[in-house]
């Protein structure tokens, strides 16, 4: 699956849940995507909700910014400091990282937790996901 193709399909998927939820305030919706809620009321939202797993190892995980907006992608590659890129982070998170494929280096978000804080999310909260993550498009 490609960058996009993931971010077209996730997208549908909060979109689905977001149209559930039009009765519900913005902080009820930010209360409402808590893993532990997510986990049972939208377990086909996230592939780890079936056993249970988290995708950071953090007590109070949520799940509305499933993806970054700081995240930068492309399906194809670019050129940056004479390496090739398919995903970057736009912040430069210190706790992200890099790991490389045959096809080029990629972002690893695996130990950051910037958009799964409640007060980021806040911060940026829209009822429409794609919105949030529209910077993230090349």
């Amino acid at each position: 699956m490609t960058y996009m193709e993931w971010y077209q399909a996730h997208g549908e998927k909060h979109k689905v849940i977001m149209d559930k939820l039009t009765h519900l305030s913005n902080e009820e919706i930010v209360a409402y995507f808590r893993f532990d809620n997510m986990v049972e009321k939208e377990p086909d939202f996230c592939l780890l909700y079936k056993d249970n797993k988290k995708c950071h190892d953090v007590e109070e995980l949520n799940c509305y910014l499933c993806a970054c907006p700081n995240f930068r992608f492309d399906d194809d590659t670019w050129e940056m400091k004479g390496k090739t890129y398919l995903s970057t982070c736009s912040i430069n998170s210190k706790e992200g990282g890099e790991f490389v494929t045959d096809a080029g280096i990629h972002q690893d978000c695996s130990k950051c937790l910037v958009p799964h804080m409640e007060s980021y999310i806040r911060r940026n909260f829209s009822r429409d996901w794609f919105e949030i993550m529209e910077d993230v498009l090349p």
